[in-house]
């Protein structure tokens, strides 16, 4: 069985955006190269994607729900198969790569309310980004999925 045999791990993104219009990324804390990325994580089984979504952004950045506006969220699941590197070595080997429903969401609380320094961390640093300098920033293999995510939502953009 080859890994193209393997099935996509469900999972949620969130694209989070400040009163700017700007981005948040976190550094990933399990990498030593530069990989910014936005909150993402798996689904629950019985989980649907909104009510995951939201956890998921907890979970990484401390940001709790009543902080956020739900804008929008893409039509599609849209998937990306992991490197060759990393096949085998995440999610018990049992995955190629994911499929993803994002969620746009508005931040309405304030810098001091983001703690990256959850029971779990995953990141080691934050910022607010362009939407421009997105995909420049992010970690290659998922940059393509960031160029549909920046599509699907760029009618919210300032």
């Amino acid at each position: 069985m080859t890994h193209h045999d393997l099935p996509y791990r469900p999972c949620v993104g969130v694209m989070l955006l400040n009163a700017d219009g700007h981005v948040f990324v976190g550094q990933r804390l399990d990498s030593d190269l530069v990989a910014w990325q936005m909150p993402q994580g798996g689904i629950d089984p019985g989980e649907d994607p909104r009510t995951a979504a939201l956890r998921e952004l907890e979970e990484e950045t401390g940001i709790t729900s009543n902080l956020v506006t739900v804008m929008d969220e893409t039509s599609d699941w849209l998937a990306y198969d992991l490197p060759d590197s990393l096949q085998g070595k995440l999610w018990g080997g049992r995955f190629r790569g994911q499929k993803q429903l994002w969620v746009l969401m508005r931040f309405d609380g304030s810098d001091a309310q983001v703690n990256i320094q959850t029971s779990e961390p995953e990141f080691s640093d934050w910022r607010w980004l362009p939407p421009g300098e997105l995909s420049a920033n992010i970690v290659p293999f998922k940059r393509e999925i960031y160029e549909q995510v920046l599509d699907a939502f760029r009618g919210h953009f300032p």
